[in-house]
């Protein structure tokens, strides 16, 4: 058995279940889209919210990652290791900020997230490059949550479904 776990993920560390996405950053393959589909029910459960306290709650999640994502990126000897995938969960509830409520607009969010998140065009990639440390780690996928919650936001005004937070 070896002596560290798995991507050096240590249960007794808070800031490493955070970091990690409470173990979807785990993954044996593709730990960022399972990261964003961790973030699905978190979505759900936030969605019923005013706007103001989800953005409230986000912002917050959004400080936290800062924190724990650069302690334990430090810890592991990493500048953004794939395990930290709490940028993918804070990056999903931003693009999702301004979509319609509904599956079909979930999966939009999903894939758009991702897309931008892989992708990196600019500015992403120039923060993910020139950015170092808990913020670094989550202002890329910040900025990939924001451009695909504008790609919501005009999707869902061309299909005539408007915005509205309920």
């Amino acid at each position: 058995m070896p002596s560290r776990p798995l991507s050096g993920f240590q249960p007794r560390r808070l800031h490493h279940w955070i970091a990690f996405g409470l173990g979807s950053g785990l993954a044996p393959w593709a730990p960022g889209t399972f990261g964003t589909l961790a973030a699905v029910p978190l979505y759900w459960l936030l969605s019923p919210l005013a706007p103001v306290v989800y953005l409230g709650v986000v912002a917050l999640l959004f400080g936290l990652g800062v924190w724990a994502c650069g302690r334990t990126a430090r810890e592991l000897g990493g500048h953004d290791p794939g395990a930290i995938v709490w940028d993918e969960v804070v990056g999903y509830l931003v693009a999702m900020t301004f979509a319609p409520v509904g599956w079909p607009w979930v999966l939009a969010g999903l894939l758009l997230f991702r897309l931008f998140d892989i992708w990196k065009p600019w500015p992403i990639r120039w923060l993910d490059r020139r950015v170092r440390g808990g913020l670094g780690i989550m202002l890329d996928d910040l900025a990939a949550g924001v451009l695909a919650g504008l790609v919501l936001w005009v999707a869902a005004s061309a299909l005539g479904g408007g915005w509205s937070w309920s």
